[in-house]
C-alpha cells in the first residue's frame, strides 16, 4: 500500500512538467487531486480487496497517478475523449498500464459509460470533468454514474461547485482571475493566460455552472445517499455519494 511520501516522489518524477505547471497556475487543483486520491484510498482500504475504478476526464493523468499510488488493490479505467492529453497519460503510466492495473477508453463520458454493465464499478471518480458538461449532459452522466456503481459503491468528483452565494462565489472567482494575472503575466505566458480566462468564462456561463446546491439535489435524485461536500477550497470542493446497497 502506497503513502503520501512515495506518492509525492512518483508524480514529481512521471509528471513532474505538467503537475509543476498545474500548481503554477491553479495550485488548489494540484491539491484536488492528492484530495480525489485520498478519498479512493479511504474507501479502498475499507474494502480490503481489488477495486475497479473508473475515472472520466482522465487528462494527462495528474489525478490517475494520485488514485493508482494510493493503493495497491485500485485497478483503473481512464476515460477520456481528447487523444493527444491521453497519449501523455498512456506515456506518463506506462508501468500501470504494464503492470495490467491502468486501461484506457477514448470516448466521451456519456457514451462510455452506456456501454459499461449495470453494478460493474467499485468507484467512479474524477477531478475537474463533470463542471465542464452543459446541464443537459451532466444530467445524464450522473445518472449513468449510479446505473453502473455497485450497490455500495462510491461516486467522488473533486470539482468547482460554485457557492449557492452569487456574491460570494462573483468575488471567488474575480480574485481566482486576479491570481492567473499575476502568476502568468509574471510568467511571461500571456497565451497561457488568455486560455484559462476563456475556459473560465465557460464554466462561469448559465449552461455550464455547477451550482452546489443544485448539484447535490441532483445527486439526491439521481437515487444517491450518504451525500457530502466536504474539504472546500474556494471554488473548489471535494463531494461524495454512494450508491445504496
Amino acid at each position: 500500500m502506497s503513502n503520501d511520501i512515495s506518492y509525492d516522489a512518483m508524480f514529481s518524477g512521471i509528471i513532474g512538467r505538467d503537475y509543476d505547471m498545474l500548481q503554477l497556475m491553479s495550485p488548489l487543483s494540484a491539491e484536488m487531486s492528492k484530495i480525489v486520491g485520498r478519498a479512493v484510498k479511504h474507501y479502498a482500504d475499507k474494502a480490503g480487496r481489488s477495486l475497479n475504478v473508473v475515472e472520466l476526464g482522465g487528462g494527462t493523468g495528474i489525478t490517475t497517478l494520485a488514485m493508482l499510488s494510493s493503493n495497491d488493490d485500485v485497478i483503473v479505467t481512464s476515460i477520456d475523449s481528447e487523444p493527444t492529453m491521453q497519449n501523455q497519460a498512456k506515456e506518463n503510466l506506462k508501468q500501470w498500464v504494464d503492470n495490467g492495473r491502468l486501461f484506457f477508453k477514448l470516448d466521451d463520458a456519456y457514451s462510455a459509460l452506456t456501454k459499461m454493465a449495470d453494478n460493474s464499478a467499485d468507484v467512479l471518480a474524477t477531478a475537474y470533468t463533470v463542471h465542464n458538461f452543459e446541464h443537459s449532459y451532466r444530467e445524464r452522466v450522473i445518472e449513468q454514474i449510479f446505473r453502473v456503481l455497485k450497490p455500495g459503491g462510491q461516486f467522488i468528483n473533486g470539482d468547482r461547485y460554485a457557492l449557492d452565494d452569487i456574491f460570494e462565489h462573483t468575488r471567488t472567482v474575480q480574485e481566482e482571475i486576479s491570481g492567473f494575472f499575476e502568476v502568468l503575466i509574471g510568467e511571461n505566458k500571456p497565451d497561457l493566460l488568455e486560455q484559462w480566462i476563456i475556459h473560465l468564462f465557460n464554466d462561469e456561463s448559465e449552461n455550464h455552472v455547477m451550482r452546489e446546491g443544485v448539484s447535490l439535489k441532483q445527486l439526491e435524485k439521481a437515487g444517491f445517499v450518504d451525500i457530502a461536500l466536504n474539504q472546500r477550497m474556494k471554488v473548489n470542493a471535494l463531494v461524495t455519494a454512494v450508491k445504496p446497497i
